[in-house]
């Protein structure tokens, strides 16, 4: 048992802002003694003590207090407060009377705190150069709704800065918000080299909870830095590599300065230099050249100027574009070919590239490889137009194409003609002759008509116009296809479709009368095949009762009317090869 009143309480109790705080009063009194009251006080700012609950066993009284409504006890008479704000961060204490043993006290601190959001950090949003006279600020880091403030610290590439005179400035401000908390801004003053490009900054907040430390770090940041230019270089890009005629190109200029310099474009042109800079994009190292060619070749230059220390870098390239001129097709001989010659065609060119020759024909038909193509043989019909493809193998894409004409001269040959030609008299039909020939041909009819020609290559086809008259339907027409090497004719056969339909009605009737006699024919030999086997019985009253009961259903029955009935016994007889009585057959 306890030899005096003793009473226990927590040194400090924590909670966050918003939460509810709960504060125990432990006693002990002598030999189990009631206690007589118990009173709960807060300490203000003045230090004075200011009730919150008397206790006694007839009940329990709250006095009026700020803490009304937001503050209860246990059934323990523990001391509960809700909806804790910062201003709550104060000392309880809990009294205890026991009559004759005495009165005793004891506190607890109660600590509010507000664990601070993630720090929001801002880089110089201008950007910084190397060359500033003064100490440039680097960023700014700010931590809101923080209870108690938080502490700020720099870091670069991972690394904690420290305040050095006339190097490193970290200057922070602390604002105390109307609800209570906390706002911590901190900004980070330092000089910067050119290999700051790559650094990156952050801060970092130290704040204390529930006895141990925390920290809580802001996103990295990078920092414009503005530092001249040390080298220069000049890139060609091309469509294609190597580069060819035809291709675009662009000229790109860089430096490892930022932010870049201003760029200048020449090219080399004998023992000057033009200026091309009116043709790059502004405020680019960029010049495009567009559908280069051979004189496209040369070198080019670029050059830099850096307006804060007005230095000048330069560098060139040059561009070497590969083409293919000059192509050209010889034909031996050159002379006029006539059907059945052949003729040689050379192919040649000029690059500074090895070349390739192929040959085609107007259908898109590869016909071979070299310089040189032998046709022989030549018609018409063969292709009078052939073409020479010039590649580079070297240069993926080069090529070029020249177009040689072949004609072919003959007399004309006529190749369709519409005959012959079913018609009526008095209707109005068109005749066509269609011939090959070169050089071109004239088309001549021996009738009055209205012609129109068309021409496909070497081809004439001519079409007539005519009223059929007897005249012509007798005669028909002739076709006469001139040229100055020769004359071809072909005749045109009318056919009246009254004639056509006699010649057809006529057809058919021999086709019937051969049918018939071919029916009739195997019906003679069906009734000789099935006599021979005995099958046919025949009477000498030349009819035989089909409807008798005796008669097989399965024979054939046959009748047969005669005069002379000797030549029925004579020609029929029995199934056994005998000759039977008239009267029984």
């Amino acid at each position: 048992a306890a030899s005096k009143l003793e009473i226990s309480m927590p040194a400090v109790v924590e909670v966050e802002v918003g939460g509810t705080a709960r504060i125990e009063c432990n006693f002990s009194i002598p030999e189990n003694a009631s206690y007589t009251y118990i009173d709960w006080f807060y300490v203000d700012r003045l230090n004075r003590q200011v009730r919150l609950f008397h206790v006694t066993a007839s009940g329990v009284l709250e006095d009026d207090t700020d803490y009304k409504k937001r503050i209860s006890l246990g059934e323990d008479k523990a001391l509960s407060i809700s909806s804790v704000t910062v201003q709550d961060a104060r000392t309880f204490m809990c009294q205890v009377g026991a009559g004759s043993y005495g009165m005793g006290e004891n506190s607890t601190e109660l600590s509010v705190y507000k664990a601070p959001m993630t720090p929001e950090i801002e880089p110089n949003a201008g950007g910084i150069s190397v060359h500033n006279p003064k100490i440039p600020e680097i960023a700014r880091c700010v931590s809101k709704n923080s209870f108690p403030p938080p502490n700020i610290t720099w870091h670069k590439n991972g690394e904690q800065l420290h305040a050095q005179e006339n190097k490193v400035t970290i200057q922070s401000t602390l604002t105390r918000e109307s609800n209570g908390l906390y706002t911590v801004s901190s900004t980070l003053y330092a000089p910067v080299t050119r290999q700051d490009r790559h650094s990156r900054y952050h801060c970092t907040l130290h704040y204390w909870l529930r006895g141990q430390r925390h920290v809580l770090e802001s996103r990295g940041v990078k920092v414009n830095i503005f530092y001249p230019a040390e080298h220069l270089t000049l890139q060609v890009v091309s469509s294609s590599a190597p580069v060819k005629e035809g291709d675009n190109v662009t000229l790109v200029c860089e430096t490892d300065g930022n932010p870049q310099p201003v760029f200048s474009f020449f090219k080399k042109n004998l023992n000057e230099w033009e200026d091309l800079s009116s043709l790059a994009e502004p405020n680019s190292g960029v010049l495009n050249l567009h559908d280069v060619n051979k004189s496209s070749n040369g070198t080019y230059k670029c050059q830099s100027l850096d307006l804060d220390d007005m230095s000048e870098i330069e560098e060139a390239v040059d561009l070497v574009v590969n083409y293919i001129e000059g192509v050209h097709v010889k034909m031996e001989p050159s002379s006029a070919l006539r059907e059945g010659e052949s003729v040689t065609l050379s192919c040649d060119a000029h690059s500074p590239v090895g070349l390739k020759y192929q040959w085609w024909d107007e259908k898109g038909k590869k016909l071979g490889d070299g310089r040189r193509l032998v046709l022989s043989n030549l018609t018409f019909e063969t292709s009078n137009t052939f073409s020479c493809k010039v590649m580079a193998p070297s240069v993926p894409g080069l090529e070029q194409s020249k177009k040689v004409s072949v004609p072919v001269e003959g007399k004309p040959r006529i190749v369709a003609i519409s005959s012959p030609l079913y018609v009526r008299q008095d209707e109005v039909i068109n005749l066509t002759c269609k011939a090959i020939a070169f050089p071109r041909p004239t088309v001549q009819w021996n009738i009055n008509g209205t012609a129109h020609e068309y021409m496909d290559n070497q081809h004439i086809t001519s079409n007539l116009t005519v009223r059929v008259s007897h005249d012509l339907l007798q005669a028909g027409a002739m076709c006469r296809v001139s040229n100055t090497l020769g004359v071809s004719e072909k005749h045109i056969k009318l056919v009246g479709l009254d004639q056509k339909s006699t010649a057809e009605s006529q057809g058919v009737i021999i086709v019937a009368i051969i049918v018939a006699i071919l029916v009739v024919a195997v019906l003679g030999a069906v009734i000789y095949f099935l006599h021979k086997k005995g099958k046919i019985p025949c009477g000498r009253a030349g009819k035989q009762d089909i409807t008798k009961p005796e008669a097989r259903k399965d024979k054939i029955v046959v009748e047969v009317k005669s005069d002379k009935l000797s030549e029925e016994a004579g020609l029929l007889q029995g199934a056994n090869g005998e000759k039977r009585p008239a009267a029984d057959q």
